[in-house]
């Protein structure tokens, strides 16, 4: 680990997201451009958010599939909007076994083309419906500026596609799942992140409406977090996605996709995240507890760490420790580096804590001694999980206030481009692409959702001023 201070957060944020990144040992560049190789660290992080993710989909009824990587171009070509959204990010195997193939495959930017071929093939009837299927995996797209975890040519995520039979049902699908991110966002990673509609230009291709989760990070911009999509009969038409109904009539499905990758990692780093590196939400937290033990001579080392090898066993069995046992570092670096890691609570056992049969533990969310407190050894599992529930409680109100001061509601377009600039703007907006194109030359910010609770009533489009129904939040994004 480099003993290197990290650059200041508020002074270079990027830079400082990079080293977090590299120096935590959560990624690190691939020897491909624009990939990334996810450290045991990262993976367990990610391992995570998948095993929340999964138990939510799992309860609201999904089952899991795996479908092939390559995707015949024919199949892209089928949905026009769909293969004119994603054409500049596709890649496309044209040879195989040193012989040029038939017909090009497109290493998979996303799985609605082929899985509604599957579906086309497996639905006949009404009692084949719903299909609710989701598939982890990894997708590539030829993304020019990467960075990692947020934005790499290859990523990973799960993509959930589901096939109904009525508009209504795959429109409450839609909603369902985008309320499945929210409350993941909110309940597990302490992410408070704002639930709406994309407009029809930031939309996915081939949607007929996209809803977002939505998260400021630490300097103010915004990260589209998770998307779910009512695909309408779109690609059922596409991929003749038909089923015979209760009349026996031939009537095309109604299907809808959702997804959230590894750029989620880049959430967490960025809205919570200081100067001395990750601070992880508990419930996601590879480590949550770290036993650091402190001793100057043999007879001490043998008192400390029988101590915390006893303890390791006790917690072991409801929480995530590790006993941070290295000779080779002091106690100082320890703290360091386990900091820099963001484990959310340290305890450290001395000599003195052994003979007053205390624990002294530290909070990675308050520095310092404030973060400090003494635990004696009654009901140590009770106390440690209060500890941890305090911590996620107390990161997302720190997450949501910082939020909220943030968001403004400028009174005139002047003001929208200045605060856009180090903030969001909620305003007024008449709907209009002409509107949203001109924000987005003169700032650099787009719209990022118009949320599902508006304020209701009606007002004057901040950029046009023409009468407006809808309030939505425009900001600088990654």
């Amino acid at each position: 680990m480099s003993t290197e201070k990290l650059p200041a957060r508020s002074e270079n944020f990027s830079e400082w997201y990079n080293q977090v990144v590299l120096r935590a040992e959560l990624a690190d560049y691939a020897p491909v451009r624009g990939c990334m190789v996810i450290r045991p660290y990262g993976w367990a992080l990610w391992e995570n958010i998948q095993q929340a993710l999964d138990r939510r989909f799992k309860e609201t009824g999904h089952v899991n599939a795996a479908f092939p990587l390559f995707i015949p171009m024919s199949f892209l070509e089928k949905e026009k909007e769909h293969v004119e959204g994603f054409s500049p990010e596709l890649a496309v195997v044209t040879v195989g076994g040193g012989e040029t193939l038939e017909e090009p495959l497109v290493v998979r930017p996303t799985s609605e083309t082929i899985i509604g071929y599957m579906y086309s093939k497996w639905i006949r009837s009404y009692r084949d419906l719903p299909v609710l299927i989701n598939q982890w995996g990894n997708v590539v797209r030829w993304e020019m500026r990467t960075r990692l975890f947020l934005r790499t040519l290859e990523f990973y995520w799960q993509e959930g596609h589901t096939a109904h039979a009525t508009e209504e049902e795959a429109l409450e699908e839609t909603l369902r799942m985008l309320n499945v991110y929210t409350d993941f966002a909110y309940n597990e990673a302490a992410v408070p992140v704002i639930p709406g509609r994309k407009s029809e230009t930031e939309k996915f291709a081939g949607a007929v409406q996209s809803y977002t989760i939505e998260a400021m990070m630490g300097d103010t911009r915004a990260l589209q977090a998770g998307t779910s999509h009512f695909l309408g009969q779109n690609f059922a038409r596409a991929f003749d996605i038909q089923y015979l109904d209760r009349n026996n009539q031939l009537q095309y499905c109604w299907t809808t996709s959702w997804g959230l990758s590894t750029r989620f990692i880049g959430a967490i780093i960025m809205t919570h995240g200081d100067d001395q590196g990750l601070i992880l939400p508990p419930r996601l937290a590879p480590i949550q507890i770290v036993i650091v033990p402190i001793y100057r001579s043999d007879s001490e080392q043998s008192q400390v760490m029988a101590v915390a090898t006893q303890l390791h066993k006790q917690l072991s069995t409801r929480f995530r420790v590790k006993v941070d046992d290295r000779s080779e570092v002091t106690p100082g670096f320890k703290f360091n580096d386990w900091e820099l890691r963001g484990v959310p609570l340290r305890i450290e056992i001395g000599p003195k804590d052994v003979e007053k049969g205390v624990l002294t533990v530290a909070r990675r969310d308050i520095p310092g001694k404030a973060g400090k407190s003494v635990l004696h050894p009654d009901n140590l599992e009770a106390q440690f999980s209060q500890l941890l529930d305090d911590i996620h409680h107390s990161m997302l109100k720190r997450a949501t206030q910082f939020r909220d001061e943030h968001i403004f509601d400028p009174k005139d377009y002047e003001e929208l481009r200045e605060v856009v600039q180090h903030g969001w703007a909620f305003s007024w907006w008449c709907g209009s692409a002409d509107c949203e194109a001109k924000v987005k030359e003169d700032t650099k910010a787009t719209t990022r959702c118009i949320p599902l609770e508006q304020p209701g009533g009606e007002g004057r489009c901040i950029v046009c001023g023409q009468r407006a129904t809808q309030k939505v939040y425009f900001a600088r994004a990654y």
